[in-house]
């Protein structure tokens, strides 16, 4: 949907990830990695959240007046047959002030989405973590590759090679060239990196 905004369809429902960019009907669970606007914008989620929605996020994410979820890393939940499940997310060698991460560890999370068999990882605002190391056996990889904040294309693809998916989607690219990424990890793996843009879709 842009940026770092996703909808997934699956087991007929639909998942949304981290509002931000893009129309919103409403979801059947929503997520959001953290509160940064660019990833949890106000009127973006309220669009998206119904009264049957499953709103997961961060605590301060509560500042929207919406009832939500909220799961630490290694916490899941399951909804109608799809498994949610937090991971960790946050910058380690990125910092808006000395001493003071963009995204410090517990700020935020990332996701991996289970449902019928296959798994989506949605990284989150994050650096190349030891924890990610050990994430395996996932199909899409919904990966930040932006820099400044996150990852860089150069990081990205390290982490994308690390963790093996089937296919990895950059996002949060900013003004980056997403075809980086893809040549590094397509040159060395037979990981296919998809290079996706707002209102297109693709079939796991």
């Amino acid at each position: 949907m842009g940026h770092a905004s996703w909808m997934i369809k699956v087991a007929g429902k639909v998942v949304y990830i981290d509002p931000y960019e893009g129309d919103y009907d409403k979801g059947d669970i929503v997520l959001a990695s953290h509160s940064h606007t660019d990833h949890c914008k106000q009127d973006k989620v309220k669009s998206a959240v119904g009264p049957k929605t499953k709103f997961i996020a961060p605590a301060d994410c509560s500042k929207l007046g919406l009832s939500l979820t909220s799961l630490k890393p290694g916490e899941k939940i399951k909804i109608d047959g799809i498994e949610i499940e937090a991971v960790e997310a946050y910058n380690f060698k990125r910092f808006r002030s000395p001493g003071m991460p963009f995204h410090p560890k517990g700020f935020g999370v990332g996701y991996l989405i289970h449902a019928e068999g296959k798994t989506v990882y949605h990284t989150g605002d994050t650096d190349f973590i030891d924890e990610m190391k050990k994430i395996k056996d996932v199909d899409a990889m919904l990966v930040v590759s932006g820099g400044t904040y996150t990852m860089d294309n150069d990081e990205a693809s390290e982490a994308v090679l690390s963790i093996n998916p089937k296919t990895a989607f950059p996002m949060h690219i900013w003004d980056t060239d997403p075809k980086i990424l893809k040549r590094k990890v397509e040159a060395t793996s037979k990981i296919k990196v998809v290079l996706i843009k707002p209102g297109e879709s693709y079939m796991l």
